[in-house]
């Protein structure tokens, strides 16, 4: 072995094949070769210097647990690490290789190092016994063949054994054959008849040789020893033996007794009882046969439905040299007990069934069985009584499942029908099986609308397009059948279609207004929306859509009194000098819009003298706050602001130019700049009757058409407001009588807006119901020391 691997290295033969494309590098070595053996040069075959292996950290990485392999980082040589053993590597493989990753950094790179290990003649043949014993009978014929161990060798190819020998003798020869697998296999030949009174014992040599070179051998002696002649066989005393016994027999019960009889002498008499080659392995775990006394037992789980009668065929062998053999056959029967439960099988089912399938509609078939026999298989089966289905016995133990009652998908979508089945055995033995039936939906629901109407406010002047609300309606039915679309139905809307003025969005049921709605021109509407589910026939139900369109203060306040010829200023023209709190005018105003937005206030904006005139803030009245005096002014030039109480407020001004007539006769000419020399009407007194008179007419009349409106303006105003409006135009006019008082503050709930009133006491305006649509407020009274939001709760 020495001298084999000392000249090993004359055996490397290195190929090496760096490939550029796939980066691998074969080399071939024998195996078992000293430690440090070269290998190859991997530093040169990647074009490496050994400052690059060192720099780029050359290593080799491999998935085994044992490295046989390593680079001396000092020359790039790969070199043999740990002893390479190829049998022990590969075992019987017919190529051996180790493969290694030679990695590279700064680059990264892989190489592939295939090393093919060489298999070399270092292990001889061997035998598995140094000695084997054979035993020939003195009649044997010539020719008769008696198989030989093989031998192994762990060497592969040529270093493999390859043939056989023995020594040489008279009576043995040796046969030797190639099986399938390309081995050999050796056969002991008798070549002449044997007599034991001349030679009791044979002493063989059997050697196997390799084809290595130097070749190597293992050899094994073959002890042949001649017995005396058997030539009576054993006879049982029955050729077959019946036997029953229950399937669920325990362990270690007897089946039976055999017993056979070899008229032989001593050993050639003796008899072993066994199972014959044919009975199989899996009666061998069920039956034990005691080899003395032909005792069988059971040993394993008997089943009568797995197989009730065994067939086992026995053997009676004595002990003579050659032995010989008689045969018998046992048969077992078993004998059935209710050991299995019924089995429930679904043969046919239909997984889904239509709420409105008729009675009697065949749902499943299931099928119920038993493998015990007799009693023991006979089954009943049931279900529950309180689904809508039944069973009904078809054929011998198969069943039908029908519908026996009505379904509602939308009450009950999916059933889970236990059915249960036991046998008539003792203990009788049961069965379980849940059988989920879906009932699948037909279209038999209305889509319904969470209400069958709906009250919808919309600010008047909205965008196009927008959104104003949302309708729903649900249907219980699944998939088409419950999907709900929706369409609009209706009159038209004043002048206009209602498509072009309303649209809906036909799946989220979406109401859009496709134009600009005007308070003042419409101020509700009413159309349905009509929902649909898809189904077929398709089913629908309605809904009505109230539409309420609310006021936005979008109209500025309209003088209507003092008139104003070409535009230009009001003249007003008083006969008398006046006193405090004289009315000396009265500014009468209107607002296209309701309710808040239509609350007019007074304000005095300009005024050529404000110490000698006052603006009522609720009534519009011009009223003078002091005596005349002489120095003052006998004409002068009002600017009157009228505001609403709309957000954001909008306002109109009005100019009054006011005009005092000291007496009677004087010149009215001067006062209104008219030239000096324009005739007068003689009786100037006459004159000034027919003008206030005239004036008084026209503002009565003027007075009493604005309540008319007001009291007839939109569709929801209470009947009570045409005498709160009276009311307060009478409470009004008496403010001649009123003394000044110090200045409060009117607080208007919701109107975000805070107004001067001449009172000490703060009033909280309260809207009626439907407020929306009412011109009218109700004060309460309100003591400035407590807490608005208190007094408002009251």
């Amino acid at each position: 072995m020495a001298t084999e691997l000392s000249h090993g290295l004359s055996f490397i033969h290195i190929v090496c094949a760096l490939h550029l494309v796939c980066g691998e590098i074969r080399y071939s070595i024998p195996e078992e070769q000293e430690l440090g053996a070269f290998v190859g040069n991997i530093a040169e075959d990647l074009s490496l210097s050994i400052t690059e292996i060192t720099d780029r950290k050359l290593r080799l990485l491999s998935d085994e647990k044992l490295q046989l392999l390593k680079v001396n980082m000092h020359n790039g040589i790969l070199v043999v690490k740990e002893r390479i053993d190829r049998d022990a590597l590969c075992k019987q493989m017919s190529t051996c290789s180790i493969s290694y990753d030679a990695a590279l950094e700064n680059p990264l790179e892989l190489h592939r190092v295939d090393v093919e290990i060489v298999d070399i003649n270092d292990n001889a043949p061997r035998f598995r016994e140094n000695k084997y014993n054979i035993h020939i009978s003195e009649l044997t014929a010539t020719g008769a063949l008696f198989p030989l161990d093989r031998a192994q060798d762990a060497d592969m190819g040529a270093n493999a054994v390859i043939s056989y020998k023995i020594n040489s003798n008279k009576h043995f020869g040796l046969n030797e054959k190639e099986v399938d697998d390309g081995s050999k296999i050796t056969e002991l030949i008798l070549q002449k008849p044997l007599d034991r009174e001349q030679q009791s014992e044979f002493h063989v040599i059997l050697t196997a040789i390799d084809g290595g070179i130097p070749p190597r051998s293992g050899t094994a002696e073959i002890i042949i020893s001649i017995v005396d002649g058997n030539d009576n066989a054993p006879v049982f005393e029955r050729h077959t033996y019946r036997v029953s016994i229950t399937e669920n027999a325990p362990t270690g019960t007897m089946v039976t007794k055999i017993k056979a009889a070899d008229l032989d002498e001593g050993a050639n008499g003796e008899i072993n009882y066994s199972f014959s080659a044919h009975v199989s392995q899996s009666v061998r775990e069920l039956f034990t046969l005691d080899i003395e006394s032909g005792q069988i037992y059971v040993s394993g789980p008997l089943d009568y439905e797995a197989e009730n009668v065994y067939e086992i065929e026995v053997q009676a062998v004595d002990k003579g040299v050659p032995a010989l053999s008689g045969r018998a056959k046992i048969i077992v029967h078993l004998t059935d007990v209710n050991d299995n439960a019924p089995e429930i099988r679904v043969t046919s089912i239909s997984s889904n069934v239509r709420e409105d399938d008729a009675l009697g509609t065949v749902v499943a078939i299931i099928s119920v069985t038993d493998r015990d026999s007799g009693e023991n298989g006979q089954i009943r089966c049931q279900i529950p009584t309180n689904v809508p289905f039944k069973l009904q016995k078809s054929l011998n133990n198969q069943f039908k499942l029908i519908i026996n009652d009505a379904m509602d998908r939308e009450s009950i979508p999916l059933y889970n029908i236990p059915i249960t089945a036991w046998d008539a055995g003792l203990p009788s033995l049961s069965a379980n099986k849940t059988l989920f039936i879906s009932v699948s939906d037909i279209n038999d629901n209305v889509p319904k609308f969470t209400q069958s109407s709906y009250q919808v406010f919309v600010m008047e002047n909205n965008p196009p397009g927008g959104s104003i609300f949302t309708v729903t309606a649900l249907d219980p039915d699944f998939d088409k059948n419950g999907k709900v679309s929706y369409s609009l139905l209706g009159s038209p809307i004043g002048n206009a279609f209602l498509s072009d003025a309303i649209s809906v969005n036909s799946e989220s049921g979406c109401i859009y207004a496709l134009r600009s709605f005007d308070y003042e021109k419409l101020k509700n509407f009413q159309f349905n929306v009509q929902a649909s589910d898809s189904g077929s026939p398709a089913m629908t139900s309605t809904a009505t859509v109230n539409v309420v369109i609310l006021d936005q203060n979008d109209n500025a306040p309209v003088i209507i009194s003092p008139s104003k010829p070409n535009n230009s200023a009001a003249t007003q023209i008083v006969p008398h000098t006046p006193y405090p709190g004289m009315i000396v005018s009265k500014i009468t105003a209107t607002d296209a819009d309701s309710g808040q937005n239509s609350r007019l206030y007074y304000q005095l904006l300009e005024a050529t003298d404000r110490t000698l005139f006052t603006v009522g803030l609720l009534s519009g009245e011009i009223r003078t706050s002091r005596r005349f005096q002489n120095d003052d002014r006998r004409k002068h030039r009002l600017v009157i602001l009228v505001k609403d109480n709309g957000q954001p407020s909008l306002s109109s001004t009005v100019t009054v130019v006011i005009s005092f007539l000291s007496n009677a006769t004087e010149n009215f000419s001067e006062l209104t700049n008219t030239p000096k020399d324009q005739p007068l009407f003689s009786d100037l007194n006459l004159i000034l009757i027919i003008v206030l008179g005239s004036t008084s007419c026209t503002f009565l009349l003027i007075i009493v058409l604005l309540v008319f409106i007001k009291c007839n303006q939109g569709k929801n105003i209470y009947g009570y407001s045409c005498r709160i409006c009276c009311q307060s135009w009478v409470n009004s006019n008496d403010d001649s009588n009123r003394r000044a008082v110090p200045k409060a503050v009117l607080n208007y709930a919701g109107a975000g807006q805070t107004l001067p009133i001449g009172e000490s006491y703060n009033y909280t305006v309260t809207l009626p119901p439907d407020s929306s649509n009412s011109d009218f407020l109700f004060l309460k009274p309100h003591h400035p020391t407590l807490p608005l939001e208190e007094f408002q709760r009251s």
